[in-house]
């Protein structure tokens, strides 16, 4: 009887930490919707698939500047392909995912995409081999800084210090 408590317990406990993270995920698919002016639903919709959430932003912003469809994007994305290898097919350039900075500006853990595009001349910024991790970040930099009304030096210097964006914009807006 008493295990059966402390499992109910346990169980209540567990209830408004999900319902939480179901709250910043939705509010976080929110503010990705009204920065691509896109109804909350769609984003939601996309949220849906099999890719994280912190990456439903890329999808958007590939589909966008592509001029393909999301689902054409997740597809691709499904099938293995990499953020930097869908940047390249759909001639996304290092260049259209840079988010300028302040050279003295702490970029957080974008530290390595910064110390690229900081090494050598923009004309030479196609080079660049961004990851996917870093592609992930300043697409989700470019947006919080936008939708939070702040500064891309405050956006990238806090990433890194949470797991995901869906907690980096929740912690942000407070």
């Amino acid at each position: 009887m008493l295990r059966a408590v402390v499992m109910l317990a346990a169980g209540c406990v567990c209830v408004p930490a999900l319902s939480a993270q179901d709250s910043e995920r939705a509010d976080y698919f929110r503010a990705v919707a009204g920065h691509f002016n896109m109804p909350a639903h769609e984003v939601t919709i996309l949220g849906e698939w099999p890719l994280p959430a912190d990456e439903i932003p890329v999808v958007l912003f590939i589909a966008r500047r592509s001029g393909v469809s999301p689902e054409a994007v997740v597809a691709l994305r499904e099938s293995g392909q990499s953020w930097a290898a869908l940047t390249r097919r759909y001639r996304i350039t290092p260049a259209a995912l840079h988010v300028p900075i302040r050279d003295d500006a702490p970029a957080g853990g974008l530290a390595g995409a910064y110390d690229q595009y900081r090494s050598i001349p923009v004309a030479q910024w196609d080079g660049l081999a961004l990851s996917d991790a870093e592609i992930i970040g300043l697409v989700n930099v470019r947006i919080l800084s936008q939708v939070l009304r702040l500064s891309a030096e405050q956006v990238a210097a806090a990433t890194g210090s949470t797991a995901t964006y869906v907690e980096l914009y929740a912690r942000l807006r407070r």
